[in-house]
């Protein structure tokens, strides 16, 4: 029996697969991925020689309707773990229609032929990855649980609370065995350097202006990605169908205290003296910024005894070390397009880009 999951070649898709490989020695794993801007085939590489037996890796899109199908019918799938996404919110707002094709039709089209070889007997399950987004944003106080409404306040954050609705649909509908997960900010290796972390670091190292949005002081609450990994994994095996979880890393801060504490452990490190807060440049805020979100992960340590295991302060000493002793794989997916869209996007001048 083989588990598909979709977006492999992805931050958090990758970091899965490693994890589960090692966590489930049994496992075969088919890794589906259309190798877009984010998607590094380069992130699989560490694969040992074991695990590469048990790990198949297929270029191609989650709207391709033959291909899914094909994989169904070649194979013995008793499971698929969904993380295939657009995910970048500035992009979503420049170009909608890729969100919604990639995210809801995609998502649609992966249930639709699940649906068609379920078979209860077999445990089968669909399990959908999600945002904390689609809740939309807190005032100063109170959290996100699973019964928060959706209210998602961007292009990206409605197609996944889009595509949410969709999974739950095929559940009352048709019966499927699903779950639905939503996360906090994921950070850690492998993350594509146009989110914050990677962009701070690398940006920092060769002493490029650092875009910081508005007045810095939106909240989030960060989670180290295999503390992530580690949860979907116990969702997939132990939770009752239908069931949505809350995924969160007890760690809310602001952005511009991120940045400034990525700085001073940067400068430490290195003992470059040029990595200050003069970088910092604050910029337009984006449109539909929210300003808050928190996570009460209550339910998930209840049902299935998850709780994160790397609190920030270890989790961002493990990322910076990654990424100073990886600028090889950083120089390997920086590619024209991304630095295009980059100077588009925060409207900075050839100086402020990697």
């Amino acid at each position: 029996m083989i588990l598909l999951v979709t977006g492999v070649a992805g931050f958090i898709g990758s970091n899965f697969v490693y994890y589960y490989l090692k966590q489930h020695k049994d496992s075969k794993i088919i890794g589906l991925d259309s190798l877009t801007y984010a998607g590094n085939i380069n992130n699989l590489s560490r694969l040992t020689e074991t695990e590469k037996k048990r790990f198949r890796f297929i270029k191609g899109d989650i709207c391709d309707t033959e291909l899914i199908k094909n994989i169904f019918n070649e194979n013995q799938i008793y499971g698929i773990i969904n993380f295939a996404a657009e995910s970048h919110v500035d992009r979503s707002i420049h170009n909608p229609h890729i969100f919604l094709k990639t995210n809801v039709l995609g998502t649609q089209i992966l249930l639709d032929v699940f649906k068609k070889n379920y078979d209860e007997s077999k445990n089968m399950k669909f399990l959908q990855v999600s945002t904390d987004e689609v809740y939309g944003a807190l005032g100063a106080t109170g959290f996100f649980t699973e019964k928060t409404p959706l209210n998602p306040h961007s292009p990206y954050s409605a197609s996944k609370a889009s595509a949410d609705l969709i999974v739950q649909a095929y559940h009352a509908t048709f019966g499927l065995n699903i779950n639905i997960t939503r996360c906090s900010n994921n950070y850690g290796p492998y993350q594509f350097p146009e989110k914050l972390i990677p962009l701070i670091i690398n940006n920092a190292l060769i002493h490029k202006v650092l875009p910081v949005y508005g007045d810095g002081k939106q909240i989030r609450d960060w989670l180290y990605v295999i503390d992530h990994c580690r949860a979907i994994d116990m969702v997939f095996h132990k939770a009752k169908s239908g069931e949505v979880y809350n995924i969160g890393g007890h760690n809310e801060q602001e952005n511009i205290e991120i940045v400034k504490k990525i700085l001073r452990k940067l400068r430490e490190k290195t003992g470059d003296k040029e990595i200050n807060e003069g970088l910092i440049r604050y910029v337009k805020d984006r449109p539909g910024h929210d300003k808050r979100y928190g996570i009460d992960p209550t339910k998930i340590k209840e049902d299935l005894g998850w709780k994160p295991q790397i609190m920030f302060e270890e989790g961002i000493e493990i990322t910076i070390n990654w990424y100073l002793d990886n600028a090889d794989w950083i120089s390997s997916v920086i590619s024209g397009e991304y630095l295009e869209f980059y100077e588009k996007n925060y409207g900075c001048a050839t100086a402020c880009c990697l």
